[in-house]
């Protein structure tokens, strides 16, 4: 028993850089969860290449270590924290690339891939178009403004929408909320989005 739990404790260890990685690119972006399953493969394919990086980087160390100065043994404890440590980095840089199409806008000019590396089509149109949106909603009303939150996917969570202003039927005539600092609408509630031209002048931090 108590060599079974040891096996259990060293796989797990030898998985957790994989787990903080994933950790990282989960929580820093709009990307659902995926299974237990398809965690275990992701946390295997990222621990595989932070192992490598860790490798490398000890061979380096023992090197100048053996011909330049040495500050000290290479432990497992050194080991453990410097592949936690290599795995929070390639997390964010995961994160980082996952956020802004860059890697995937490179691709599409190679003419290697069509798609974007954001989650969906929902999420890509708001990180693309900063810009006010007119939110269409069920009941034939459309509010206008700018979206200071918006949520991950078309049918849960509430778009949170700034300098809030209620269209009519007469394209001159708007009502004006000026009391109101921001407006939260359900997702639900939204039939489609209209994105609005960019000028320069209208900006809202």
């Amino acid at each position: 028993m108590d060599l079974l739990s040891n096996e259990i404790i060293s796989v797990l260890t030898y998985l957790l850089p994989g787990f903080v990685a994933a950790w990282v690119l989960y929580g820093l972006t709009a990307f659902p969860k995926p299974s237990q399953f398809e965690r275990i493969i992701q946390a295997l394919i990222f621990t595989i290449i932070i192992q490598g990086i860790v490798n490398l980087i000890k061979i380096i160390s023992l090197q100048i270590g053996s011909n330049l100065f040495c500050i000290g043994r290479w432990t497992s404890d050194i080991n453990l924290v410097l592949s936690v440590f290599v795995a929070i980095i390639m997390g964010l840089v995961f994160t980082y690339y996952a956020n802004n199409d860059k890697f995937h806008s490179l691709l599409r000019k190679f003419k290697i891939t069509q798609l974007t590396s954001f989650p969906s089509e929902w999420y890509g149109s708001f990180c693309k178009n900063k810009t006010f949106i007119v939110l269409h909603l069920n009941d034939g009303r459309r509010l206008y403004g700018w979206p200071v939150e918006w949520p991950n996917q078309p049918n849960n969570g509430h778009f949170s929408i700034a300098m809030a202003e209620w269209l009519t039927d007469n394209p001159n005539e708007t009502i004006k909320l000026d009391m109101v600092k921001n407006i939260l609408i359900d997702a639900s509630d939204v039939k489609f989005v209209e994105f609005m031209k960019y000028q320069e002048d209208e900006t809202y931090e």
